[in-house]
């Protein structure tokens, strides 16, 4: 089959690998219908992620048709079913399933012993995204393999398409598990940094879930020009100062509730010194990521409030200003997405009409024209905020 495959930093192929097979009477194959590519997956195109090796196939982001199961479905799954597949594969069965914290299953990272070492404990196994996290194979694929696929898919009907359910797998349920973590209230302003796909699920679902305003915060115009398409109020960080027009909007006080969309990889810009500081050590090797969002949401959250993290690190970052947290009472939720916890929800809401995921698509592509479409992609050539490749 043909698989998006990654060879080094910025080297993504679309290379001919070996056909998936069932190796685990859980297991179920997928035809794979479509894919994305995810913020995440530049972070592993720019090596920023560790563990990743030559031949791994690439993507978190997939649905497609059940054509092969392994004997024990539970009666759950079958040949024929229509799925999304979370990113975050889950048992069912450990005690942090059993709690709904499906991204810290304890069974279904088969690289158990590296992640102890490197976490502490064990998260669960993810789809296309690095060693320490299982190895599994990704999605960005014609064909994958879905272990404990009687837990890990969400099953969607006939009458939605696929661009509007395929981000169930990841994007959607990152935004709403942001918005959810903040514990809005109908007085609430949420200021949101990054208006990437991330970002934009998370604007969203903090104007459904009754936030007073939501305040979206970018540099890329046709990112904040969706955002405010939403209803958001925007700021355009190279044009205005961010804490000066976030304490405007709010007499004063800084937002109740802050979402870090961005992660690792914050703009550098000489405006902000900070992060000229951050991608000095990165090269030196001082510092894994380039937190400038988290310290800016730190200073102007309100005191008392809410820090909500969907964005990825992956290690270690310094001049975290904790003496400004602890002080002001600041509470700090985050974490990879527990999918399952909330797809239920989001599919009738989809079905429903409050809400249709595909408005941040942008591009569509073929699988061969997907190594291209990540510099693309990662250069926001041509207006692109949200890529679908169909294999």
């Amino acid at each position: 089959m043909r698989a998006l495959v990654w060879h080094g930093k910025e080297d993504i192929r679309c290379d001919t690998v070996s056909d998936p097979e069932i190796e685990d009477p859980r297991d179920a194959i997928i035809k794979v219908t479509s894919c994305a590519i995810c913020g995440s997956d530049l972070h592993l195109f720019h090596n920023f992620i560790p563990a990743m090796m030559p031949g791994d196939v690439m993507g978190h982001e997939m649905m497609g048709e059940v054509v092969e199961t392994g004997s024990d479905m539970r009666g759950k799954l079958k040949k024929g079913d229509r799925i999304v597949v979370p990113f975050t594969i889950n048992c069912g069965e450990c005690d942090q399933c059993k709690r709904g914290n499906f991204s810290v299953c304890e069974r279904s990272n088969r690289n158990k012993k590296i992640a102890d070492k490197a976490f502490g404990h064990t998260t669960a196994g993810l789809f296309g995204y690095t060693h320490l996290t299982g190895g599994y194979p990704g999605g960005q694929a014609e064909y994958l393999r879905v272990p404990f696929a009687d837990e890990t898919h969400i099953k969607v009907p006939d009458s939605l398409t696929d661009e509007q359910v395929l981000f169930l797998g990841d994007i959607f349920p990152t935004g709403w598990q942001a918005a959810v973590h903040c514990d809005i209230e109908p007085t609430d302003t949420v200021a949101v940094w990054g208006c990437g796909p991330v970002g934009q699920m998370s604007i969203r679902s903090a104007i459904l879930l009754g936030a007073k305003q939501v305040v979206a915060i970018d540099c890329i115009s046709e990112r904040l020009s969706m955002a405010k398409a939403s209803g958001a109020i925007t700021i355009d960080f190279s044009e205005e100062s961010v804490v000066e027009r976030l304490n405007e909007l709010t007499g004063g006080k800084g937002p109740q509730k802050c979402i870090d969309s961005v992660g690792l990889e914050a703009h550098v810009s000489v405006g902000q010194p900070d992060t000229l500081l951050d991608r000095a050590k990165q090269m030196m090797m001082l510092e894994n990521d380039r937190p400038h969002v988290l310290r800016e949401m730190i200073y102007v959250c309100r005191p008392g409030g809410i820090i909500s993290i969907p964005g990825v690190y992956s290690g270690l970052v310094d001049k975290i200003p904790m003496g400004q947290a602890m002080n002001k009472g600041l509470t700090f939720r985050m974490g990879q997405t527990h999918v399952r916890r909330w797809t239920d929800d989001l599919l009738r809401r989809i079905e429903e009409g409050q809400i249709d995921p595909s408005f941040v698509i942008t591009h569509t592509a073929t699988l061969e024209e997907g190594p291209e479409m990540y510099k693309v992609f990662r250069d926001k050539q041509d207006s692109c905020i949200k890529v679908v490749l169909k294999p």
